[in-house]
């Protein structure tokens, strides 16, 4: 019960971030440097004792922070370059539906797991629920050949990379045993530090702080919700299966699909009310 709490929690508050950037008509890195400055100061007094008291216990452990932040990153600029190169109506389902099945497929491979059936037809309906909303957003008479090869590809690419460092950092928490809240500050503190120089190279001081001016609302919710809505997933992957949980956490796709259709008036509803069906179902099934 409590992990379905967190994932629902998460999903609300993560949805509600991704709306707020989309309204606010900002993203890139300098954007992500600045809300990500913001969490890094915000929730230092809580992380900071938390991460004094119990610190990572020996030097290889420290090497999991860094990865989940090197994942992190690479995740973000891989998903910008992405959707710079692809349409975001390929791009976005395949990888919001990879992600999650690959996720089910190494849990199961790498940490042993095994779900039950009804479990893994909720995962599945999970799945083709998120591509089916997804593909709300094609436009085929938009679609080159060149263009569509591209979004396979750099879609499939995001849901591995998506898949990665959820299975890292649910060793991290689950296995290894290191606590959610000092552990993702610490990964957020490098990633800062990664995207710092990207940021000043784009934008300049003067385009960061042009973004905290323009953008003030958006800067505080993806600040502020972001590090709340994944920690709350990495505290779910101590009490519940990775196999349950990554799944699960796409029930924030069908609130931001919906939210996208009736706030800002995107096309297919009906394919967006079908898409959130089937995955309200799979959800079901896993909560079974």
């Amino acid at each position: 019960m409590i992990a379905a709490l967190l994932v629902v929690g998460a999903a609300v508050a993560h949805a509600t971030w991704n709306l707020a950037m989309k309204r606010a008509g900002t993203s890139g890195a300098t954007f992500l440097t600045v809300a990500l400055a913001l969490g890094v100061v915000v929730f230092a007094p809580v992380a900071l004792p938390v991460l004094l008291s119990s610190p990572p216990a020996v030097g290889w452990q420290w090497w999991l922070v860094l990865g989940s932040a090197v994942l992190q990153v690479g995740y973000f600029l891989l998903l910008q370059r992405a959707y710079r190169l692809a349409d975001v109506g390929v791009v976005y389902p395949l990888a919001r539906g990879t992600g999650p099945l690959l996720s089910v497929v190494a849990a199961v491979l790498v940490l042993g797991e095994r779900p039950g059936l009804l479990a893994l037809v909720g995962a599945a309906l999970v799945v083709a629920g998120v591509v089916v909303i997804g593909l709300a957003g094609v436009r085929g008479a938009e679609l080159d050949r060149a263009r569509l090869g591209r979004g396979v590809v750099y879609g499939s690419a995001v849901g591995v990379v998506i898949a990665s460092y959820t299975l890292w950092d649910a060793v991290a928490v689950s296995r290894v045993g290191l606590d959610p809240v000092g552990y993702y500050w610490s990964s957020m503190v490098l990633q800062l530090l990664m995207l710092a120089p990207i940021a000043l190279r784009e934008a300049g001081w003067r385009g960061i702080t042009g973004i905290v001016r323009e953008h003030p609302a958006a800067v505080g919710a993806v600040g502020l919700l972001s590090p709340l809505a994944y920690v709350a997933v990495l505290v779910a992957y101590t009490l519940a299966p990775v196999s349950i949980i990554a799944p699960a956490r796409e029930l924030s796709v069908v609130i931001v699909a919906l939210a996208a259709w009736m706030l800002f008036r995107e096309p297919h509803p009906v394919r967006r009310l079908l898409g959130a069906a089937i995955v309200l179902l799979g959800i079901a099934l896993l909560a079974l």
